[in-house]
């Protein structure tokens, strides 16, 4: 049970950057339906509070976070945005983040998982394969 504890410990760097890789790169569709009209219509008008400045947050912090770039500093606003997201969009509805709000649910699932994993990002930094492990390595004479 050691070894496996071992294997499993010696992938978590890639681990983590793969969560970052793929949670900032589903962000940054919800940025771009949102701001873009891509690929998802959306209808938000430009320019209109708070769905269009939320769109804008998603793309842009949702860029940062998937490339590594001020992970900590993304996750941590984006994690913000997605905390205000629920409570003022979702939570109003009903109780229960189902995803499908016809079943009684409020549709803020996603905005839960949004917030939790930015949240971990913004303790963790982002990982092993991230511009900013790049940018903090030192050249080596």
């Amino acid at each position: 049970m050691n070894n496996l504890n071992n294997r499993l410990e010696a992938l978590t760097p890639t681990v983590l950057s793969l969560v970052r890789i793929v949670f900032g790169f589903l962000f940054t569709l919800f940025g771009t339906s949102n701001l873009f009209d891509w690929p998802i219509v959306m209808g938000v008008p430009t320019g209109s509070w708070p769905g269009w400045y939320a769109g804008l947050i998603e793309f842009v912090g949702g860029l940062l976070i998937m490339t590594g770039l001020f992970t900590r500093i993304a996750a941590f606003l984006c994690s913000g945005a997605m905390a205000v997201a629920y409570f003022w969009q979702h939570q109003p509805l009903a109780l229960w983040p189902i995803v499908d709000p016809q079943y009684g649910g409020n549709g803020g699932l996603p905005s839960i998982a949004f917030c939790f994993v930015f949240f971990l990002l913004v303790f963790t930094g982002g990982g092993r394969y991230s511009l900013d492990a790049w940018r903090s390595r030192t050249p080596q004479p």
